[in-house]
């Protein structure tokens, strides 16, 4: 053996390689199973109904989704209220307590109805409900109040002069807002 033949080029080491790809290619079985058109149309339409039942289970599915999601939002609305309504029946309690009192004394009466506020206030804050009070002097706000009246005053123009009925916001969204007179430009 001479040294050319033990050690073969980079050349032919590529050859080798090739034939054998190449002759591999054509050695592969030929599938001895031909297809007929009809196998072929079952096969397609098996991949048919499955595909449409996929379908159909994932339509079904979001639909679940969206049902549940409803019933979700509706649980957390009837709740909230529901919270608010429990701090609001001390309040009843109260009321219906001074309507069933027999005193005369109206100092009492007012006393009883100062706590029976604190009372309603206590259950507006625990429901993130807050008042719109601004005093007098304060510049008027048209997303906190409403003007009704605009009087001559000695005070800057567009500034509270009185409050006739406070307003209320529930979590920055008012409810009512405070309805003041305003001063008039000069």
């Amino acid at each position: 053996m001479t040294q050319e033949n033990q050690n073969p080029s980079p050349e032919q080491d590529n050859i080798e390689p090739l034939a054998q790809a190449e002759g591999g290619a054509d050695a592969a079985p030929v599938s001895d199973e031909v297809k007929t058109p009809e196998q072929e149309i079952a096969e397609l339409n098996q991949k048919l109904t499955e595909m449409q039942d996929n379908y159909l289970r994932a339509k079904a599915e979001g639909e679940n989704i969206r049902r549940r999601a409803a019933e979700d939002v509706s649980k957390a609305h009837k709740f909230a209220i529901e919270s608010f309504a429990e701090h609001l029946v001390p309040v009843t309690d109260s009321l219906y307590a001074a309507l069933n009192t027999e005193a005369v004394d109206a100092k009492a009466f007012k006393e009883g109805l100062e706590i029976t506020l604190k009372q309603l206030l206590s259950a507006f804050e625990k429901g993130r409900m807050t008042e719109i009070n601004p005093a007098v002097g304060d510049k008027f706000d048209p997303h906190h109040h409403q003007a009704i009246a605009s009087v001559p005053s000695d005070q800057e123009a567009n500034t509270v002069v009185s409050v006739l009925q406070r307003g209320y916001s529930i979590a920055d969204r008012i409810l009512r807002p405070a309805l003041v007179t305003v001063s008039a430009p000069k």
